[in-house]
């Protein structure tokens, strides 16, 4: 919404007027200008952590080895404390934790179906659907992080 301030002078008996121009609507607090992309990083945030928390049987965290647990907690953490951050004032923290909460299960993934992790025997389960859907929103999550920390960095 815009709200114009005034007109001004006279030039040779004409009226000039001059626009100016004040803006009333605020960017959204994480990028600074548009709340598309923090909500679209606010949701996936929260998906990759309750597509791993299904994934893992729920909370209590069924998964198995230990290491792979623990991962899946630090993760599922990640996810809420970027989510929190991207509708903060700490919007740009929060662009760059999403980006490791789009990329560290990625890269688990291909490293647990293609060379395999210790004790943990998921080589070539590559289709498993909900693996699958994970790539996904956790592609999109990592692309819109991308985009937006590359356009905050071309604007300072």
């Amino acid at each position: 919404m815009t709200v114009p301030l005034g007109t001004v002078g006279v030039r040779h008996g004409e009226r000039i007027s001059v626009s100016m121009v004040r803006t009333t609507t605020a960017p959204g607090p994480a990028t600074g200008r548009s709340v598309i992309p923090q909500a679209l990083g606010v949701v996936g945030c929260l998906a990759v952590t309750a597509i791993h928390i299904i994934d893992q049987g729920g909370v209590s965290g069924l998964k198995e080895p230990e290491y792979i647990r623990v991962l899946y907690y630090v993760l599922e953490a990640a996810g809420v404390v970027a989510a929190t951050l991207l509708l903060t004032r700490y919007g740009k923290s929060g662009w760059f934790l999403a980006l490791g909460v789009a990329a560290g299960p990625i890269l688990g993934y291909v490293l647990s179906r293609g060379p395999g992790l210790p004790n943990y025997d998921d080589i070539g389960n590559w289709t498993e659907p909900l693996g699958v859907i994970s790539l996904v929103v956790e592609g999109i999550l990592l692309i819109i992080a991308a985009a937006v920390l590359a356009t905050a960095r071309r604007s300072t």
